[in-house]
C-alpha cells in the first residue's frame, strides 16, 4: 500500500473518531461536565409565595332590581285605590237599589195595589234583617188600607162619634151636649170638648197623621161605634211604619258578604 492510501485511510479512521466522541460528548453530560464543556445549570430559585387576593365586593342590588319593586309597589297601591273605589261604588248601588224598592212599596201601598213582583224584591233585599217590618208590609199590600178612604168614613163617623156611645143615658148625653157649647180653658191648652177634639182628629187625619188621629178619636164619646174605621187606621199606621224602617235601612250601607 503506498503512502497516499495511508494517509487516506488514517484521515478516514480520524474524522470516524472525531464524530464518535461529538457523538458522546453530546449525549452523555456527566462526560461533557468532566471535560468542563458542558455548561452549568442555573441556580434553582425558589417560588415567591402569591399574595391573598382581596374579598370579592358585597353583592348590591342593581338599580333595575330597584326600579321594579318602585313600580310593583306603585301598582299595588294603585289596585288597592281601584278595589276600594269599586267597593264604594257597590255600596252606593246597593243603597240606591234599596231605596227604589222601599220607595216603589209605599208608592204601591199608598195606592191600595198590590206589591206584585217587589214582594220578592222586598224579601231578598230586607228580609234577612227586617221580616217582621217586610212581612208587615206585604200583609198590608193584600188588604189595603188607603188615606182617601180614612177620610171618607172618618167624615161619615162624625155624627156617631160626637154622640156617646149607646151605653150612656139620655141625660149623660144631655149634659155632655150642653157642655160643649162653652168651654173655659187656659189658652196654652187646647179645649177638650167633643167638637174641638172631632176637628182636631179630621184636621191630623187630612194632613196623614193618622196616629195623631186615632188617639183623639178614642177620646170621643163615640169611639166604640168606629172600631171597623179603628182596626183599618191601625192597619194603616203599622204599614206606614214598617216603610219608614225600610227605608231607614236602605240608607245604610250594604252589609258585607262573609269571606
Amino acid at each position: 500500500m503506498g503512502w497516499g492510501a495511508r494517509l487516506l485511510v488514517a484521515l478516514v479512521l480520524i474524522l470516524i473518531g472525531a464524530a464518535t466522541a461529538i457523538w458522546a460528548l453530546g449525549h452523555y453530560q456527566p462526560a461533557a461536565r468532566f471535560l468542563g464543556i458542558a455548561p452549568v445549570p442555573p441556580p434553582m430559585v425558589a417560588p415567591k409565595p402569591a399574595a391573598p387576593s382581596p374579598p370579592p365586593p358585597a353583592v348590591q342590588p342593581s338599580t333595575t332590581e330597584a326600579a321594579d319593586a318602585a313600580r310593583i309597589s306603585q301598582l299595588e297601591g294603585r289596585v288597592s285605590q281601584v278595589e276600594n273605589a269599586t267597593e264604594r261604588a257597590e255600596g252606593s248601588a246597593g243603597r240606591a237599589d234599596a231605596l227604589v224598592i222601599a220607595f216603589a212599596a209605599r208608592r204601591a201601598i199608598d195606592r191600595g195595589i198590590a206589591l206584585g213582583y217587589l214582594e220578592n224584591l222586598l224579601m231578598e233585599r230586607f228580609g234577612p234583617q227586617h221580616q217582621a217590618a217586610v212581612a208587615t208590609i206585604i200583609t198590608a199590600s193584600h188588604q189595603p188600607v188607603r188615606l182617601a178612604e180614612l177620610i171618607d168614613e172618618y167624615q161619615a163617623l162624625g155624627p156617631e162619634l160626637r154622640r156617646g156611645g149607646p151605653q150612656d143615658s139620655w141625660w149623660t148625653n144631655f149634659k155632655r151636649d150642653l157642655g160643649s157649647l162653652i168651654e173655659v180653658h187656659r189658652a196654652d191648652r187646647p179645649a177638650v170638648n167633643i167638637e174641638a177634639r172631632y176637628r182636631r182628629a179630621m184636621q191630623q187625619l187630612l194632613s196623614g197623621d193618622v196616629d195623631q188621629a186615632l188617639v183623639e178619636t178614642m177620646r170621643l164619646p163615640g169611639a166604640p161605634r168606629a172600631n171597623d174605621w179603628a182596626t183599618k187606621a191601625r192597619r194603616y199606621i203599622a204599614a206606614h211604619r214598617a216603610l219608614d224602617e225600610i227605608e231607614s235601612a236602605a240608607l245604610l250601607p250594604t252589609p258585607a258578604p262573609a269571606r
